[in-house]
């Protein structure tokens, strides 16, 4: 029998930690005002992507770099991956960045990815910049498969564990997390959930894809924008989506609600630049972002991902982060992840 329990998170981490020393070759020359923090300004960025190409952080920073540079709002925005550990391998980098002028791609995964990885830097080394995008997770299963409904597949888990694998991103992050509340809605308790749950994590969206169409897992959890084509040329069908209502690029895919797990749980993702800036040259990487936010450019990477605007910067982001990542690390502990 499956208990009814509402799970609506959207989350993640970060405020900024004072660290020293952090000089740009972006930033113009310094003036009396600049020494103070009064005044900044970057002609290029550096977009770290923490994960291997093909997923939906790598969609986010090279959407990121086409809209900042075709736009002119920055000469350049060169994009380098450092995937590994959820994103933590990519952090790491970040913490011993000294270009104020860098902003890293990040959200709800790596705030996961912290905790089941042990990581020694924390998103609260971090500095925060914006909120980008919400966006609802997937279940799907290859072509072929002999599951029908969210039910088949959940129920199967369930009964048989480890003989069904299910793949997604990394471990800790939005795609583990939604799997385990899965389990739980189903009537497996938390302590239980680890040793039932087969999860093969990846570092990028491709390996998931692979893995899917080679059938060589009986399912996969990712962001809507990562599975679409394959979901539209038939290479997997969808049977659920995570939000509270239909998704316009899958309105026919009922949501897990519908589908009798009352669970609804969303993807953000924004970005963080290296701890101890000024608050100067937060503010221009602030107005950077926000000039992106508001292109029409931008609003059309939107509607082409499939992504939700979920725009916050400033206090707001801060509070944010601070309050949700409390709440992730609740949420593993809860059903057995951490």
């Amino acid at each position: 029998m499956k208990k009814s329990r509402s799970a609506l998170i959207a989350i993640a981490a970060a405020a900024a930690l004072a660290l020293t020393g952090c000089s740009s070759q972006n930033a113009a020359p310094a003036s009396d005002s600049d020494a103070k923090g009064d005044a900044s300004s970057f002609t290029d960025v550096s977009l770290i992507v923490p994960a291997d190409p093909g997923g939906g952080w790598d969609q986010t920073g090279r959407s990121m770099s086409k809209v900042l540079t075709d736009g002119d709002i920055v000469g350049s925005a060169a994009v380098s991956n450092v995937g590994g550990a959820g994103g933590t391998v990519g952090l790491a980098q970040l913490a011993n960045q000294k270009d104020p002028a860098t902003l890293m791609v990040m959200g709800l995964v790596m705030v996961g990815a912290i905790e089941t990885n042990s990581s020694n830097v924390r998103l609260e080394d971090t500095t925060p910049i914006a909120r980008l995008t919400d966006e609802p997770l997937v279940v799907v299963v290859p072509e072929n498969s002999k599951y029908d409904t969210l039910e088949d597949l959940v129920e199967d888990i369930a009964d048989r564990g480890q003989e069904i694998t299910v793949t997604g991103g990394s471990a800790g992050g939005a795609d583990h997390i939604l799997a385990g509340l899965l389990l739980e809605e189903a009537g497996v308790s938390g302590t239980d959930i680890p040793s039932k749950l087969n999860y093969t994590p990846n570092s990028g969206g491709g390996e998931a894809v692979s893995l899917l169409v080679g059938n060589k897992v009986a399912a996969g959890i990712s962001g809507v924008g990562e599975f679409l084509q394959y979901i539209e040329d038939g290479s997997m069908r969808a049977l659920a989506v995570s939000s509270a209502e239909p998704v316009d690029s899958l309105p026919e895919v009922p949501t897990i609600t519908d589908g009798g797990y009352d669970v609804v749980l969303t993807n953000w993702r924004g970005v963080v630049a290296p701890g101890g800036i000024s608050d100067a040259d937060r503010d221009e990487l602030e107005r950077i972002v926000t000039e992106m936010h508001e292109s029409e450019a931008w609003t059309s990477e939107l509607k082409t991902k499939g992504w939700t605007d979920a725009f916050l910067a400033g206090d707001e982001f801060d509070a944010f982060l601070e309050e949700n990542i409390a709440e992730v690390t609740g949420t593993l502990e809860n059903i057995g992840l951490i």
